[in-house]
């Protein structure tokens, strides 16, 4: 793992949130435990030997760009605001990190199907699904950090979907966890 990419990382962050509301102000103080070491969670919970990953929301970079610098796995991030897309290119271009910013709707992204794909604070499951498995590959993970309505939305999706569900708790947060799912298929109609 890259600290100091992932510092530098935080750094930018910091310096940009001023004018652009990349994370809550209140959260500026605890960026690293709030935002970086949440999205880290994920690195042990990665498929092992996974080449290619799909973030959708990136937002201010969580977790996809924090997870391409920290295991230099290739991300595409997909992010419709310009001016946060803007702050990912920059980020992307200062860190190095291995990622494709994609500034267009989840529904309009062209990039191909991978191993996983990933979200955060993006949409409930029932929303949520439809868009990740388009960009899912046949045996591919999803890793998706939720908070205390997981178990509702995964009841909720549970009646259009069928998967594999496991669940781990948030090592950030008393009432998230993280859902690794797999073998996600449409139930017919």
């Amino acid at each position: 793992m890259n600290n100091d990419r992932l510092r530098q990382f935080a750094d930018l962050l910091l310096r940009w949130n001023g004018t652009l509301n990349l994370i809550a102000a209140r959260d500026a103080g605890v960026v690293w435990d709030r935002h970086i070491v949440d999205s880290l969670q994920l690195v042990p919970l990665m498929p092992a030997g996974i080449e290619r990953a799909v973030d959708l929301g990136t937002g201010g970079g969580f977790p996809g760009l924090v997870l391409a610098i920290a295991t230099g796995v290739r991300f595409d991030l997909i992010e419709s605001d310009r001016r946060k897309a803007s702050f990912l290119r920059t980020a992307v271009l200062e860190t190095g990190a291995p990622a494709t910013v994609h500034c267009c709707r989840i529904e309009d992204a062209m990039v191909p199907p991978a191993g996983l794909v990933t979200a955060r604070a993006l949409a409930p499951l029932p929303r949520l699904l439809p868009l990740a498995a388009r960009f899912l590959s046949a045996d591919g993970v999803c890793l998706f950090l939720k908070g205390g309505k997981a178990e509702e939305e995964l009841e909720a999706a549970g009646r259009d979907w069928a998967m594999t569900v496991d669940r781990f708790p948030s090592k950030t947060g008393s009432d998230g966890v993280v859902l690794r799912l797999s073998d996600l298929k449409p139930k017919a109609t």
